[in-house]
């Protein structure tokens, strides 16, 4: 996988902190059959996506096969300051990963 496969933003209104994230991956199920060939496609899919805040966890999510390609997350959390860095990153079945950072707003 290319890195840079993490579209992120984060901003704070009052105490709450919205992070919006786009993720670029496959997500294959290893259930779908290539219609060319008729060969199963195998399984590649994200397994965990963990959110740091300041190197602190905010957010661990551990997905699985139902989770659409090209996933979209948003999430929400308190205890935020603007200017502070919010670190994502997903790592997949292959052992393939990504990480991204922004400043929040």
């Amino acid at each position: 996988m290319p890195s840079n496969t993490i579209k992120i933003r984060a901003r704070k209104q009052g105490e709450v902190t919205t992070v919006k994230a786009l993720i670029s991956h496959p997500m294959e199920t290893g259930l779908r059959k290539d219609s060319k060939t008729g060969e199963k496609i195998p399984a590649h899919f994200i397994q965990e996506v963990v959110a740091e805040l300041n190197g602190e966890q905010v957010m661990k999510g551990l997905w699985g096969i139902g989770i659409s390609k090209n996933p979209y997350l948003s999430f929400k959390f308190t205890g935020a300051s603007s200017g502070d860095t919010l670190k994502l990153s997903w790592s997949d079945n292959k052992g393939q990963s990504d990480s991204t950072t922004t400043k929040i707003r």
